[in-house]
């Protein structure tokens, strides 16, 4: 893609270009940080007047069972299931990631505990997303039982790491800074060998690149909805527990919605049978029901289109960044090979945060992660090929000029 003519033309001929009408976009901005918070549905409006305005107004309590509400973080979740290459009744959507990971870890290491008593590792990346270790840390202090957290600094270290001391290997599918993609089958072969468990983070993969839980032989996964499958801002996440282990494990949030009989109102706590144990409180309707607006847009194509066009725009990101804005201490992060690569690329600047205030300041909108990281999101259901084009000419024009030098470009905000 020498010219933006081309990249005009890529877009007629895009497949899934008719799904970007789907979606509620500002046509003044240039939006790269779908990774992080997708942009809304259009009918993710219509879903939530209708929440609020029929379902809580009109209904009142009886929309628990009218309006389907006590159904939805399994129904969500079964709707979710074939993007992440799961079954019916083995995903609730439901919490964060963060509570996710407490839940389905704690499962997990009283599984290896009963399995192998002597098994105290949990193995994970120094990179890994920051939730998900502190996660590790503060249940390793509240357990006390001497678990320890192993952390790799490369990914090529996790065979070795992987030992008879394993007791879960905590790994997210899709890095948060650099993009690098694990090979989920191979890793979680090598964990199964060694006697331990998998758990998979999925908030950069699922909805960008194709997953297979069941096909990997993964144990537990967690992920979120408010990234790739543009459930809106602090929408509920996701929680997989593959199907034979469901009634052989406990959480430890065994709240009332994880019952048996909840309206039973028993005073001893009896676990649902399969993946509704892993329910806890009362469940937030209002955001859980945007969540099924992002969802239905998948049902108009499926994940291997969505990642072949994911492949061609960072394909001609990452080329025309090395061409148009050479000379500049760009050094590209993100793996080049396609079978290492998510859906988002960086690009590591002396600058960073400053390059990206001014970026942003003209309507191209990405992220910054320490340390001097400038990440870019392309969510295929919405981002254009000429988006790539306009994006990198708006940032070569920003090096090249240095107005990212300006004073007010400096200012940290609380959000990077």
């Amino acid at each position: 893609m020498k010219t933006r003519e081309e990249a005009l033309a890529l877009d007629r001929d895009d497949p899934l270009a008719d799904l970007r009408s789907r979606f509620a976009l500002n046509p003044q901005v240039i939006y790269l940080d779908g990774n992080s918070l997708g942009v809304p549905p259009l009918a993710a409006a219509a879903r939530a007047q209708a929440v609020i305005g029929e379902e809580w107004a009109d209904g009142l309590i009886r929309s628990w069972n009218a309006a389907g509400w006590y159904a939805l973080p399994r129904r969500l979740g079964d709707k979710l299931a074939p993007l992440v290459g799961a079954g019916a009744g083995e995903i609730v959507v439901t919490d964060t990631i963060s509570i996710n990971v407490f839940k389905l870890l704690s499962a997990a290491l009283r599984l290896a505990a009963a399995r192998d008593g002597k098994r105290r590792v949990i193995v994970s990346e120094r990179a890994n997303f920051p939730t998900d270790l502190y996660i590790a840390q503060g249940l390793i202090d509240q357990l006390d039982r001497g678990h320890v957290l192993r952390l790799v600094d490369d990914p090529a270290e996790l065979p070795e790491a992987i030992d008879d001391q394993t007791a879960v290997v905590m790994l997210t599918h899709v890095n948060y800074r650099t993009g690098y993609m694990h090979d989920m089958t191979a890793l979680t072969k090598i964990a199964h060998r060694a006697g331990a468990l998998a758990l998979w983070d999925l908030a950069h993969s699922a909805g960008a690149v194709p997953v297979d839980l069941r096909g990997a032989g993964a144990d537990f996964a967690v992920g979120c909805t408010y990234k790739y499958l543009n459930g809106g801002p602090g929408a509920p996440a996701f929680a997989w527990v593959a199907k034979h282990h469901q009634d052989a494990i406990s959480q430890p949030l065994s709240g009332w919605w994880g019952h048996r009989a909840p309206f039973a109102m028993d005073a001893v706590y009896a676990p649902d049978q399969g993946i509704g144990r892993f329910l806890c409180g009362t469940q937030p309707i209002v955001s859980m029901a945007l969540v099924e607006a992002g969802l239905d847009v998948f049902l108009e194509t499926d994940i291997g289109a969505v990642r072949h066009k994911s492949l061609a725009l960072t394909d001609r990101f990452i080329e025309l960044v090395e061409s148009r804005c050479a000379g500049h201490a760009l050094t590209l992060v993100t793996p080049r090979a396609h079978a290492q690569r998510g859906s988002h690329v960086s690009f590591a600047h002396p600058h960073g945060y400053e390059v990206m205030q001014a970026l942003i300041a003209r309507g191209v909108i990405g992220d910054y992660r320490e340390p001097h990281v400038l990440r870019f999101g392309f969510t295929p259901l919405y981002t254009r090929f000429v988006d790539v084009w306009d994006a990198v000419e708006t940032l070569r024009d920003i090096l090249a000029n240095e107005s990212w030098r300006a004073p007010e470009f400096a200012a940290r905000h609380s959000v990077t």
